[in-house]
C-alpha cells in the first residue's frame, strides 16, 4: 500500500470513528503525513470551521503552508500578536496563546466543527485541556501523534476515546516510505544515576554537566563517520556551541544553531547543501523540521520520554536519492534503575518488547531484523502453549491457535488500551467470530473481538488463505501459509490431498 493508500484509509477511519466517538487518535510516525492527513479533513469538514492546536511556531507554519498546498485553503493564524479572522474557515492557533481566558472566549463555544490537535501527546497538559474544553462538546476533536507505546496510548485515553487509525514505522519502512534504521551501540561511561528528574524527564542542566567531559570522545566517533550528513541533539545550548568547536578542531564540517541563532535559515541552507556536514542543536529541531537527507541522528540529550526520543530519530527517516538507511548511533549511558529511550522503543509495544528487541540489535543491528527475530521467538513461544494446552483438534479456532497460524502473537496476548476496548464484546461480534469459525470462550473483551474481526475481514477482502486454510497448510509444510491467496492456498491443499 502506498503513503496516500494509507493516508486516504486514515480519513476514512477516521471519518467512521466519529460516527460514534467524538475524540480520537490518529496513531501515525514522522514522515507519515500528519500535517497533509489534517489538512484533507479540515478541507472535507468545510462549510464547517477547523481549528488546529499546535504549540510551537515551526509547526504553526507548516501547517498553514501544507494547507495551502494540498488544498489551496489559505489558514488564518492566532498566534502572539496576530489574530485570526472569525470568518476564516481554518485557524491555525498557538495554544500558548489560546490557554489565556481572554483570547480563548473571543471564539464562541460552537465556532468549530473539528478541533485538530498536532502532537497529541502533549494533549493532557493543562494548557490544552482547558483549550480543548472550550470546544469539544460541539467540535468533533482529532488528536495526532507519533506512534506511542502501549502505556502512552493508555495515558491518551484519558481524553481520547478511540484510536481511529494507526500506521507503526515499519509499516512505511517495509512499504519503502520511510528509511530503514540500523543501529551502532557506542559504550560511553557517562554516569545518570546523580542526574536530577524534572517534570518526568532529566534535567537538561545537569545533563549538560555530566556530557561536558566525554565530548571529546564522542567526537572522535564522529569522525569515524564524517561521511555521513548528522543531526545531533544536545541538552544545553553551550555544549551544543562547545560540540560544534570540538568538531570542526578535528576538521569536521560542524555548525550549532539554536532559536537565537541570527543567521538560523542561513544555517540551515548551508545544511541542506551540504556545505556543512554535521549540525547540532539544543533541542530545537525536534518538530516541525524537515530535511530527508539526513542519514545519521545523534542523541546526546538521553531522554526517559518516547515521544520526545521519537521525535528525535524521526528527523532522520524521510527517503532521500542516494539514502539506503538512517543510522543511529546508540550511546550506552549508565542510567541505574532510570528507564532510558533507546532505538528499540521506537517500535516496542512496551517495555518487556523493548528490551527482547535491544538484546536482538546487539552492538550493531537493524531494527527490521530484530522485529521479525522478536517476532519469530513470541511465535514459538505461542506454538509451545498451544502444545501443551491443546486437548484435541477441533473444526474451531481460539485465539492462540489463530494467532500461530496467522503470526501475529497480538491477536492471542491482547491488552486493551482505549477504555471502550476492556468491555465485554457485543453478541453481534459473537456471532460473527463464529461464522468466521473461531471459537469465542477465549476472547474476553470488546477490543480484542474487534482487533480479530479487523485482521479477517481484511484477509478476506484481500483475496488471502482463510485462518483454517492457513492452519492446514502449515501442517503440510508451507512455510509461509499466512501470506497465500485463498486460490493458492485451494490449489496447494487440493494437491496434499490428491497425494494422500
Amino acid at each position: 500500500m502506498g503513503l496516500r493508500a494509507y493516508q486516504m484509509k486514515a480519513r476514512q477511519d477516521i471519518h467512521k470513528g466519529f460516527e460514534e466517538f467524538d475524540r480520537q487518535l490518529g496513531v501515525l510516525p514522522t514522515g507519515a503525513g500528519k500535517t497533509i492527513l489534517f489538512s484533507r479533513l479540515a478541507q472535507d469538514y468545510q462549510p464547517q470551521r477547523t481549528l488546529i492546536l499546535a504549540h510551537r511556531e515551526e509547526l504553526i507554519t507548516q501547517a498553514v503552508d501544507k494547507l495551502r498546498a494540498s488544498t489551496g485553503i489559505e489558514a488564518q493564524v492566532e498566534m502572539g500578536e496576530e489574530r485570526a479572522s472569525l470568518d476564516a474557515p481554518v485557524v491555525v492557533a498557538s495554544v500558548q496563546t489560546l490557554m489565556r481566558e481572554k483570547r480563548r472566549e473571543r471564539w464562541p463555544r460552537d465556532h468549530f466543527g473539528l478541533v485538530v490537535v498536532d502532537e497529541a501527546h502533549h494533549a493532557l497538559a493543562d494548557s490544552y485541556l482547558n483549550t480543548l474544553g472550550h470546544f469539544h462538546d460541539h467540535a468533533k476533536v482529532l488528536g495526532v501523534s507519533a506512534t506511542p507505546d502501549r502505556g502512552d496510548k493508555k495515558n491518551l485515553g484519558r481524553y481520547f476515546e478511540n484510536i481511529a487509525c494507526e500506521v507503526t514505522l515499519l509499516d512505511l519502512v517495509n512499504q519503502g516510505w520511510l528509511s530503514p534504521i540500523k543501529v551502532k551501540t557506542v559504550p560511553l561511561g557517562m554516569d545518570l544515576r546523580g542526574v536530577r528528574t524534572t517534570a518526568g524527564d532529566f534535567s537538561a542542566d545537569d545533563l549538560g554537566h555530566a556530557l561536558e567531559p566525554y565530548l571529546e570522545q564522542i567526537a572522535d566517533v564522529m569522525v569515524e563517520n564524517r561521511h555521513r550528513k548528522t543531526l545531533v541533539f544536545l541538552p544545553l545550548i553551550a555544549v551544543s556551541k562547545r560540540f560544534a568547536e570540538i568538531c570542526r578542531d578535528r576538521g569536521l564540517l560542524a555548525e550549532h544553531v539554536d532559536g537565537q541563532t541570527t543567521e538560523r535559515q542561513a544555517t540551515l541552507e548551508r545544511f541542506r547543501r551540504d556545505e556543512t556536514r554535521i549540525l547540532c542543536n539544543a533541542m530545537l529541531l525536534t518538530e516541525g523540521y524537515d530535511e530527508p537527507s539526513i542519514d545519521c541522528v545523534v542523541c546526546l540529550r538521553p531522554t526517559k520520554v518516547r515521544a520526545l526520543y521519537s521525535q528525535i530519530i524521526g528527523r532522520g527517516t524521510r527517503i532521500w536519492p542516494g539514502k539506503d538507511h538512517l543510522l543511529v548511533l546508540d550511546f550506552l549511558w549508565q542510567a541505574g534503575e532510570h528507564s532510558l529511550m533507546r532505538p528499540a522503543n521506537l517500535i516496542a509495544e512496551d517495555e518487556a518488547d523493548a528490551k527482547a528487541l535491544t538484546d536482538k540489535l546487539g552492538a550493531e543491528g537493524d531494527l527490521e531484523e530484530a522485529r521479525e527475530e522478536v517476532n519469530a521467538d513470541r511465535t514459538r513461544s505461542l506454538t509451545e502453549r498451544l502444545r501443551a494446552n491443546r486437548t484435541r483438534r477441533g473444526s474451531v479456532l481460539d485465539p492462540l491457535e489463530l494467532a500461530v497460524s496467522l503470526n501475529e502473537a497480538a491477536l492471542a496476548d491482547y491488552v486493551p488500551t482505549m477504555q471502550w476496548q476492556a468491555d465485554a464484546p457485543t453478541a453481534k461480534q459473537i456471532d460473527v467470530l463464529a461464522k468466521f469459525g473461531l471459537d469465542t470462550g477465549g476472547i474476553q473483551t470488546k477490543g480484542h473481538a474487534s482487533l480479530i474481526l479487523d485482521r479477517l475481514i481484511t484477509r478476506r477482502k484481500l483475496g488471502l488463505a482463510t485462518p483454517k486454510q492457513v492452519r492446514v497448510m502449515r501442517r503440510y509444510g508451507h512455510q509461509r501459509p499466512e501470506l497465500a491467496t485463498f486460490e493458492e492456498a485451494k490449489a496447494f491443499l487440493d494437491t496434499q490431498f490428491a497425494h494422500r
